[in-house]
């Protein structure tokens, strides 16, 4: 059994170790008891390492992810976290980011990484096995096959696609529902409505990234109020569909291949990466990407695929205009 609310482990990268502690620390204090992080989150398991390194092993629920797609490289990191994390297993050990057909075929072919998630599972280094994705019909194909006790994606009141089949096919098959992005990355404000929008399903556990110690108190605060999901909040929802619709990446990808390679989602979704992660990891993670999408010709491939109808071509040249603001505020000036 875990708590209403989990804990995001992307956001303390950009705190200081003490920091990072304090905050881990306090959102056990409030009685959250499952903790989501992944190898690939630079500093992030060390922190919650030293976060934990006296609670009770017993009353937590630990989650990591690795993003490895050959069996070696999986055991290498699921090894890593542990000694990160200073336990002797994870509860929730997830394939990272099972998003496209070739990553479906390279994680489950003869030593792929599912290889060794069973392993580690036979081992007692894992107790359960899951996985995350960005892709809803890759991911429903994964769930029925099985494989899994626990699957995290993307869902909020806006990128709500998972309400359809996925959160059902959770239940009926009896999976954990991780809702990775519960406020949209970053780019929804208004907690009080994300929060009561996801308590309406009781299958599932909103993961929130948590960078301070007051976000965790007021999701707390919400949780603890447990007002009901009235008819103004349905309509609040509707008005900020109607605002976003037209702004809103899903990262569903069906507008690649682009015929001049850009990382269409990426690009679109830049801004929520400039919120959640330090900015070295942001200008490595997405500076080749930004630099790519100057070469849209406007050519509006994308947009004739896009199923949401963006103006693909209009939002690269904002998400463009963004990024060279925060490429100056967060590069550092050599002064003789």
């Amino acid at each position: 059994m875990v708590s209403k609310i989990a804990f995001g482990g992307i956001p303390i990268q950009r705190l200081s170790v003490g920091e990072a502690v304090k905050v881990v620390r306090g959102a056990i204090n409030l009685g959250v008891n499952f903790i989501d992080t992944a190898n690939g989150y630079s500093d992030s398991e060390e922190k919650i390492g030293l976060a934990i390194k006296d609670v009770p092993r017993d009353s937590l629920v630990l989650a990591s992810k690795s993003g490895a797609s050959d069996k070696k490289m999986f055991l290498s990191h699921l090894d890593l976290s542990l000694t990160r994390l200073g336990v002797d297993f994870i509860d929730l050990y997830q394939l990272h980011g099972v998003s496209s057909e070739e990553g479906y075929n390279a994680v489950f072919a003869e030593g792929g990484a599912y290889e060794g998630l069973e392993e580690a599972v036979r081992a007692g280094k894992v107790r359960f096995p899951a996985f995350s994705s960005h892709n809803i019909p890759v991911a429903m194909r994964i769930m029925r096959e099985g494989r899994f006790a626990a699957v995290q994606l993307p869902f909020n009141y806006v990128d709500d696609e998972a309400t359809k089949e996925a959160i059902p096919l959770a239940k009926e098959l009896d999976m954990g529902f991780i809702a990775m992005k519960p406020f949209g990355g970053g780019l929804l404000s208004d907690a009080n409505l994300s929060i009561k929008y996801l308590s309406q399903f009781d299958n599932i556990i909103p993961d929130p990234g948590i960078e301070k110690l007051s976000e965790m108190e007021e999701i707390a605060r919400i949780i603890e109020s447990n007002g009901p999901f009235t008819p103004a909040d349905g309509l609040a929802i509707e008005k900020a569909k109607a605002e976003l619709g037209s702004r809103w990446c899903h990262r569903c990808d069906y507008c690649r291949p682009c015929p001049q390679n850009i990382g269409i989602s990426m690009v679109l979704n830049v801004e929520s990466i400039m919120k959640r992660l330090p900015a070295d990891r942001t200008l490595a993670m997405a500076g080749h990407c930004m630099e790519t999408a100057r070469n849209c010709t406007e050519c509006r491939a994308c947009v004739k695929k896009c199923p949401y109808n963006l103006d693909v071509p209009a939002l690269i040249k904002e998400k463009l205009a963004l990024w060279a603001v925060y490429v100056s505020e967060n590069t550092p000036v050599c002064v003789d």
